[in-house]
């Protein structure tokens, strides 16, 4: 479908259609007509390349006070767009809920104070003790792949047509794949000898985040950008 729009664009729809027939011309229409901008967007993915998951994440997650059902108000740890839009989406389309959302540092005890629920994203949501503060977590990849059964994904490289060369996918494909092989050191830095969080930082780099972009990993971008 994303060959057939470059071509019409180029040389018009009558050659295309000369070329791929009317039904093969009308089922672009309707890929398009399904994916708009979002299709174009992901066939300018650098393949191979993202940083995701396919179930529990750790690091993304709702903490609250209170049954999902019963949620009127989210304070945001705005240090992801990506995460904020993700609860957004899922408020809607899973949760069946409207709550307001309120900007918010990330303290989860100020959170949940202040409001019924409390999104924290990264180190805050990896290392809170959130049964400490009485809380019930949420894991927002866990929920996107309840409600879609693809992966999230929360990281990509991207860009205007002729912005990444060949030599550049390359370097970011073996970047990527150095920092899979060096899981257990990066592990290690990052517990700096606490053997607990070592251990930890080891399970989620190796059983949570999921590495690469494949064709599960695109069409969950594409529900999460439509």
């Amino acid at each position: 479908a994303s060959v057939c729009f470059g071509l019409a664009r180029v040389l018009g729809r009558e050659p295309v259609e000369a070329l791929v027939g009317r039904f093969g011309l009308e089922a672009a229409d309707r890929w398009f007509a399904r994916w708009g901008v979002a299709g174009v967007f992901v066939t300018r993915l650098v393949p191979g390349v993202g940083i995701g998951s396919r179930g529990a994440i750790a690091s993304v997650a709702l903490y609250t006070t209170r049954p999902v059902r019963d949620i009127a108000r989210i304070a945001l740890d705005t240090s992801s767009r990506t995460s904020v839009t993700l609860i957004r989406v899922l408020c809607r389309h899973h949760f069946a809920i409207s709550p307001e959302f309120v900007p918010y540092g990330p303290d989860l005890s100020a959170m949940t104070r202040d409001c019924d629920a409390g999104l924290l994203i990264g180190d805050p949501a990896f290392d809170v003790d959130h049964e400490a503060l009485g809380l019930a977590k949420i894991d927002l990849g866990e929920a996107w792949t309840t409600m879609t059964g693809l992966p999230f994904i929360y990281a990509a490289w991207t860009g205007r047509p002729g912005a990444v060369a060949p030599g550049d996918v390359a370097a970011l494909q073996a970047a990527q794949a150095e920092g899979v092989r060096a899981t257990v050191a990066i592990a290690a830095e990052y517990g700096r000898g606490d053997a607990g969080r070592v251990a930890r930082a080891a399970v989620y780099l190796r059983d949570n985040v999921k590495y690469g972009l494949g064709p599960d990993e695109a069409a969950g971008l594409q529900v999460f950008l439509v």
